[in-house]
């Protein structure tokens, strides 16, 4: 066989590095892809969108950590007439919101060292969370409550049970990464919030594993 015996140099490389270290850089190299695949798919996990929107003040302000072009989940929440602060590794993601949304404040940053200086009525990681690894996503929760005002509400999404997959996106590999039900209650309980939903794999609301809580 032509080429037996060879390894290409870029596979190598690649099966070298840890798949969640490549998470910036694969939505970066597919960012216009990704931006089309998600405007055109079915929005089944709108009423989560919903959901949060229902449970903060008129006019509030949401920070959106991992926000990607902004569609169809920030600028929903726009629409509602919240405040959004979008926070993306992406610097073509955010340019999108840019464009899209020019009234709103879009940061070029990592989600996971991101300091605004400033607290919101609401904090959410959507289909974002979940591609942190283990140590990362526990590093969150602190950052989540410095973020949060006395009775905000945070909404994130994750895995059923301590684990790691591998997904595929465009031939690229998408890693994500979940906790247990247990401990994440433990860290939402340390870093001042309270439980107000649970939700698994709810096939009316898109198979989302979904928490909501709420700053004390």
């Amino acid at each position: 066989m032509a080429g037996a015996g060879r390894t290409n140099p870029s596979i190598a490389a690649h099966a070298m590095t840890n798949p969640a270290d490549l998470i910036t850089a694969h939505y970066e190299r597919h960012a216009f892809a990704w931006d089309a695949d998600r405007r055109r798919a079915v929005w089944n996990d709108r009423s989560w969108i919903d959901r949060f929107v229902g449970l903060l003040p008129a006019g509030g302000s949401v920070l959106d950590l991992g926000c990607g072009g902004g569609v169809p989940v920030a600028s929903a929440m726009v629409a509602a007439g919240l405040q959004v602060t979008g926070v993306d590794s992406s610097p073509t993601l955010i340019s999108l919101c840019r464009n899209r949304m020019p009234r709103q404040h879009w940061v070029h940053a990592d989600m996971r060292s991101v300091s605004l200086g400033k607290r919101f009525d609401g904090v959410l990681s959507w289909d974002s969370f979940f591609h942190l690894k283990h140590d990362d996503q526990r590093g969150m929760f602190s950052l989540f409550a410095a973020h949060a005002v006395s009775g905000g509400v945070l909404m994130f999404n994750a895995g059923l049970a301590h684990g790691e997959a591998i997904g595929s996106y465009r031939g690229d590999p998408l890693y994500h990464a979940s906790l247990d039900a247990e401990e994440y209650a433990r860290l939402l309980h340390a870093a001042g919030f309270e439980v107000v939903e649970h939700a698994i794999n709810d096939p009316a609301k898109g198979g989302r594993i979904v928490w909501i809580a709420r700053r004390r």
